[in-house]
Parts: C-alpha cells; structure tokens; sequence
C-alpha cells in the first residue's frame, strides 16, 4: 500500500508540472530554475526523504558543483537543495519519464567517451558562461554508496583554463544515505537506494518505495576557485579527497568539516586510499 500511495502522489505532483515548466522554459522565464528546486523537494518527501543539509551552498553564480553519484534518486535530493541543472550522460535523455524530466530542467547530456569530450566541454562552458549554475558527478557511473569511486577529470576542463566574465566557483559536495526509520542504514540497506551495477531501475525503484522514511546528508564543502589549481587533475583529485571524506564521515555518524585548499596541497602526494585503487580497477 504505502509503494502503491507513494507511486499516485509522485506521479500526481509530477505529470501536471510537466507542461508548466515546459512552457517556462519555452519563455525563458526566471521561474524555470526556481520551480525544479521546490519540485524536487516535494517529491523527496513524498518518496520518504529526510535531508539534513550540512553547510553551505555557494552564492558564486555561476557555480559548478560536484558530487559524488549514488543513485538517481539523487536527483530529486540534491535537486532539491541546488537550484542548478545536472550533467548526465546521454543515456538517460531515452529513458522513460525521468529523461523527459532531466529535458525539462535543461540537463546537459554528455557522451562520455573520449572522442566526445571536446564537444560536451565547450557545452559546458556555453551554460556556465550564461551564469547557469550545473552539477557534475565526475565518478562516470554511480558508486555503492559506501566508497566513492576516482573522480574523472574530462569535464573538468571546462572550468580549467577557461576564460568568463565572471569569478566561476567550484563547489565539492557529498551525499550519503545514511539512516532507516531512524536507525544507521549500513551495508544491508544500502544497495535499497544505491542503484549501480546491473541493477534494473524498475524493480529498485519499486523496493525502495516500500521503505520507510531515509535520512540522507547533502553536506556543501567549501568552495574554490579553478585558478588555484595547477591542472584539471588536481581539481578533481582535490574534489574526489574531500567528497570522499565527507561520505565516510556521514557513513560514520560523524560528519566533519572538509579540508582546506592548503591541506589538500600538503597531502596532494599522498598515495589514495586502497579501498579507492580497488573501486578503480573494479570499474
């Protein structure tokens, strides 16, 4: 029954917004960033989410923020705390329902393989360069919700070395499923709302939202500016340590502070951790 509520007031908030943010799109209105924001809040509560927001989210427009990737059900989390449009690969603009909804909320849709790489930067840079704010989840395909995956630094490029009007900030960001009806998730329940592997989407889908209520923490880092890293590598391994960081502590219980640019530098040459170098060469 509660699968069965759940499923009739997403679609029932859903499918009348559809035109309406359409058309706002179509008249390039202001509201057609702000009503993807309170959307996605609403149907992170009806789907069972309870969001503790940890820190700040910049006030630098544009900003790129970067998150590591769970699910996509951290769409509607995190989409309901950024008012911003996501990257996402190109697959997701054919699937059903969800594709017409990431359209709507003007996603960029990159093809992740090498040759592509030029096309989708200079796309990036076109959004960026019109103050859109974006979000990118740099691992290339989504984690377990325990270990976050080496970030891929590609689409970094779209923010090193280019050239904007204004002041860019780039803005790491963790989210982590981390509580049950109020008890620690752990790894059992975990893979109930990490979609990755060769999970199918429609029946997670459907065992999640026979759940209970989820505690998630969205915890913002501090921003940075891209001029104060040597190369595109470094911003993303900068972003990948702090990210990391802010999983594993929300994993814990014990959610912390990310380090500073300074820190990260002092410690740029340590090797990564050995859970990472196996997440990398699983993937």
């Amino acid at each position: 029954m509660l699968r069965l509520c759940r499923l009739v007031v997403y679609l029932g908030v859903t499918l009348p917004l559809m035109p309406v943010q359409w058309l706002l799109v179509l008249l390039r209105s202001p509201l057609a960033d702000k009503l993807p924001r309170a959307y996605h809040r609403i149907t992170s509560r009806v789907l069972g989410f309870e969001v503790t927001v940890l820190g700040t989210g910049s006030a630098t427009r544009p900003t790129l923020f970067v998150a590591n990737h769970t699910s996509y059900l951290d769409i509607e989390v995190l989409g309901g705390v950024i008012e911003g449009s996501f990257i996402a690969k190109s697959e997701v603009a054919k699937w059903p329902l969800f594709g017409w909804l990431a359209k709507l909320q003007r996603t960029v849709f990159v093809d992740r393989r090498q040759r592509s790489t030029h096309q989708h930067r200079d796309a990036i840079i076109e959004r960026l360069a019109a103050d859109d704010n974006l979000i990118l989840f740099p691992e290339g395909t989504s984690d377990d919700g325990t270990r976050v995956l080496p970030f891929k630094s590609a689409l970094f490029a779209a923010v090193h070395g280019a050239q904007f009007a204004h002041p860019i900030a780039v803005q790491p960001v963790s989210i982590a499923y981390v509580r049950l009806n109020g008890m620690p998730m752990g790894r059992l329940y975990r893979p109930y709302f990490a979609w990755y592997g060769d999970m199918d989407m429609a029946s997670h889908l459907w065992a999640m939202l026979g759940l209970g209520r989820a505690g998630v923490v969205v915890q913002f880092h501090e921003p940075v500016s891209p001029e104060r890293f040597a190369t595109r590598k470094d911003m993303a391994e900068y972003c990948w340590r702090v990210v990391a960081s802010g999983v594993a502590a929300a994993n814990s219980g014990r959610p912390q502070s990310a380090p500073s640019h300074s820190e990260r530098q002092d410690r740029r040459e340590a090797p990564a951790p050995a859970i990472a170098r196996a997440a990398a060469s699983a993937h």
